[in-house]
């Protein structure tokens, strides 16, 4: 079993940053590759960045440049930390873990101001 627990939206201004974390815990594994989804009112749910369990990162071409995916000390912790925010960032923010199955986080809502 693993649990998935997401921190760090908010309330923030055009240009603005961001960090999210994300914390996998549970036993039975080693590193994880995980990532950010994000979904917006009436929008499907889209991949933001992935780390994979080699370190190799992946990103939507929407936040490339702005958006830094990395990994803790603590091997399943993970940032996500947004730069350069725009009001299309806003969206209910999903941290998520592979494993045989996806095991996904509450969900941290993120709003940009424009």
């Amino acid at each position: 079993q693993v649990q998935i627990v997401e921190s760090g939206g908010g309330l923030v201004q055009f240009g603005g940053s961001l960090r999210l974390s994300c914390a996998a815990s549970g036993s039975g594994f080693g590193t994880l590759t995980m990532g950010w989804h994000r979904q917006a009112p009436g929008q499907q749910r889209e991949l933001v960045a992935l780390i994979y369990s080699n370190g190799a990162t992946k990103y939507a071409d929407s936040v490339k440049g702005r958006f830094t995916i990395s990994r803790g000390s603590d091997k399943n912790t993970i940032y996500l930390q947004m730069t350069g925010l725009k009001p299309e960032d806003t969206a209910v923010y999903y941290c998520n873990a592979a494993l045989a199955s996806m095991y996904w986080g509450q969900g941290t809502q993120v709003t940009v101001s424009s």
